[in-house]
């Protein structure tokens, strides 16, 4: 395994210095290799913002976050909002204490807009408690009746905000997994927001459970959380995560395909922790912060992007600070923030990035 420090050498500072070095090549030629190493860009492309901190500033805060996505090419924010229940076995589901009021949401839809950014809008179910095996996807209501009502009134409440404030892209759920055999719910709902809302509807699957949506044909788009497994060592070099990017995506858009729908993957991120490409997904994973990992991850991502499939993706995600000390998912003032600009938006120069970012650089 190589040591964690030696992994920084590619750190923010480092671009300066390497920048230079290749500026005697042409910038026509270094934007021809650099487009001939990234799949194409999606047309929908952005990062998830989660809007679950109570801080007073948010309106703000989030209207910086969207500058910054702006200045990389995205044309797209994800904005999440939480609905908190106590536990598995809970039969309600109601708007988390530090969720956004709807003026503050409407605003934040309103600057996005105002970007030239489409929004879309994600609200996602967390619980208070957790024991062995149990999240969202493992519900399991005493009252099964009782907590799809209440799940439907906290979906129905965004709609509306949706609606008023020119949403593009709406979510009825995400990795609710025990729920999603539920079809006859799942259409009901569907009807109800469809009566309210007038934008596009996906629902948000993990990883390893969209095959057993049994809802996707009502709606307008299939999401997937994709976190696959990108590693089998700590030490797996940026082209061995692209052949797994490669067969991943191949499975996900073979579905899409199948079912008629266009695919958008509604999160994708890796922690920036010494193995992390392991397991994406695990946000408690300790290790030395690992900014190079995280760098390889996504652009590996870039250079095994298909088309005209997936049409969208979502980088999990801009709640976090980031910076070169954070182990978060937040790509934010790290390596990865350059490959994205380096992808989306190849012919602008993003400040603190290289004129191109290589994907498969192998360390």
């Amino acid at each position: 395994m190589v040591a964690a420090g030696a992994r920084l050498r590619r750190g923010p500072d480092a671009f300066v210095s390497w920048d230079r070095a290749r500026a005697a090549r042409p910038a026509s030629r270094r934007l021809r290799a650099a487009r001939a190493r990234y799949g194409p860009a999606p047309p929908l492309r952005g990062a998830a913002l989660p809007l679950w901190s109570a801080r007073a500033d948010r309106v703000a805060w989030a209207t910086a976050r969207l500058d910054e996505l702006v200045a990389i090419g995205a044309t797209a924010v994800e904005l999440v909002v939480m609905g908190r229940q106590e536990s598995v076995v809970s039969d309600e589901v109601t708007r988390a204490p530090s969720a956004p009021s709807d003026e503050a949401l409407r605003e934040i839809i309103a600057a996005a807009r105002a970007r030239g950014l489409q929004v879309a809008l994600l609200p996602i179910v967390e619980l208070e408690q957790l024991g062995p095996g149990q999240w969202r996807g493992a519900l399991a209501p005493r009252d099964v009746d009782r907590w799809w009502l209440s799940y439907e009134r906290f979906i129905l409440g965004y709609a509306e905000v949706a609606a008023a404030a020119g949403v593009t892209w709406l979510s009825i759920g995400s990795e609710l997994g025990t729920t999603e055999a539920w079809r006859d719910r799942w259409y009901h709902l569907i009807s109800g927001v469809r009566r309210v809302f007038r934008g596009k509807l996906l629902y948000s699957a993990n990883w390893d459970h969209y095959r057993e949506v049994s809802f996707w044909g009502r709606l307008d788009a299939i999401g997937v959380s994709s976190y696959f497994a990108l590693a089998t060592s700590a030490d797996d070099t940026a082209a061995q995560m692209a052949t797994r990017w490669r067969a991943a995506l191949r499975e996900l858009t073979r579905f899409a395909a199948g079912v008629g729908r266009p695919l958008v993957l509604t999160e994708v991120g890796v922690p920036s922790r010494d193995g992390a490409a392991l397991a994406p997904w695990d946000y408690t994973r300790d290790g030395a912060v690992d900014l190079e990992e995280q760098r390889r991850a996504l652009a590996s991502l870039a250079a095994a992007w298909l088309a005209p499939q997936p049409m969208g993706v979502f980088v999990w995600e801009l709640a976090g600070d980031g910076g070169a000390g954070d182990g978060g998912y937040s790509p934010r003032g790290k390596p990865a923030w350059c490959v994205l600009a380096a992808w989306w938006a190849p012919r602008r120069r993003v400040a603190g990035c290289p004129a191109t970012s290589e994907p498969l650089r192998s360390r």
